[in-house]
């Protein structure tokens, strides 16, 4: 059978026909331009379908049913999306809309909700009924899976584990608090903590790396750690903490088969991943004592959200 993953994004809105192993037989992306109006945009998912469908030698009556990822608060029971900034969208009945084009069973989630189940169903989570994703990118971004489920909540708005308290009056968050996990583990925290580290330490190799990319980017203190530099060394001793500090707490809340971990900054490898791990073995609850949790790299990349998408049918 043929289904479609649908990962809509601020910029790009990306699209694949698999079967149900997760294989794919077409890929493409479109741009967003997510100050039209809704109706025009869910258009354009339909013709999307249409041509992945088309591209794939495949009719669109054979696909069995339509999967959609989509950023912010979703719910999935009703099919609507109560709020996303990121496309401007609220209370937008979406899947009453996308059934007048084409009308298969279609199924809605939050993104990162669908990029956990995504990993969970076909990437390093394979074969894991309890698994918890954390995606280290603009903001913090968590999926939970209990005993093969997602964990949605009501109306679709928990498991934002990014808005996590850490430090109470900490450093501002976009959701409007302070001190949340997202504050400190997200990758955009960690530029400002490279940026702020660079300002106090003028010799560091920090700045050598940043005019080699260009800017400051996530990579800029890791380049530096590894060279040597001190400074950058403490940035990120510093964001390791902060990373393990937030995975500690869903480990001890849900003690999942693994943590995965996606974005960026994930690329570092056993540089950036064996610390994390070291942290969450020794100060999760219980230490030794109780089960080990791995913490693993996410495997799917930008297929995460479309093969989530899938699996959502599934």
């Amino acid at each position: 059978m043929y289904y479609i993953g649908i990962d809509i994004g601020g910029m790009t809105i990306k699209g694949g026909l698999t079967d149900e192993n997760g294989k794919f037989y077409a890929k493409k992306a479109i741009d967003t331009k997510p100050e039209r109006e809704y109706p025009e945009i869910v258009k354009d998912i339909a013709e999307l379908c249409k041509d992945l469908a088309a591209s794939a030698g495949v009719d669109i009556s054979e696909v069995a049913a339509v999967g959609m990822g989509i950023p912010g608060t979703i719910d999935s029971a009703k099919g609507v999306i109560t709020y996303s900034n990121n496309i401007n969208f609220e209370k937008v009945p979406i899947v009453k809309e996308f059934r007048k084009y084409i009308d298969v069973p279609t199924r809605i989630s939050n993104d990162a909700n669908v990029a956990a189940l995504g990993e969970a169903r076909f990437g390093s989570g394979k074969g894991s009924k309890d698994v918890v994703f954390v995606t280290l990118g603009t903001g913090v971004g968590t999926g939970i899976i209990v005993n093969g489920v997602l964990l949605e909540g009501k109306g679709g708005a928990g498991a934002e584990g990014g808005h996590t308290c850490l430090k109470i009056g900490g450093e501002p968050c976009s959701c409007g608090k302070r001190g949340c996990w997202e504050a400190y583990a997200s990758a955009t925290a960690l530029i400002r903590q490279t940026t702020r580290a660079m300002e106090k330490n003028p010799s560091s190799l920090m700045h050598k790396f940043a005019a080699e990319e260009g800017k400051v980017s996530g990579k800029t203190a890791f380049l530096a750690a590894k060279a040597g530099d001190k400074a950058g060394q403490a940035v990120v001793d510093a964001y390791v903490k902060y990373v393990a500090e937030g995975i500690i707490s869903m480990v001890n809340l849900f003690r999942p088969d693994c943590v995965l971990i996606g974005g960026g900054v994930s690329n570092e490898g056993d540089y950036f991943m064996k610390r994390v791990q070291r942290r969450v073995n020794r100060f999760s609850y219980g230490g030794k004592r109780n089960p080990r949790v791995e913490v693993r790299k996410a495997e799917l990349k930008n297929d995460a959200g479309i093969l989530g998408a899938v699996a959502l049918c599934l």
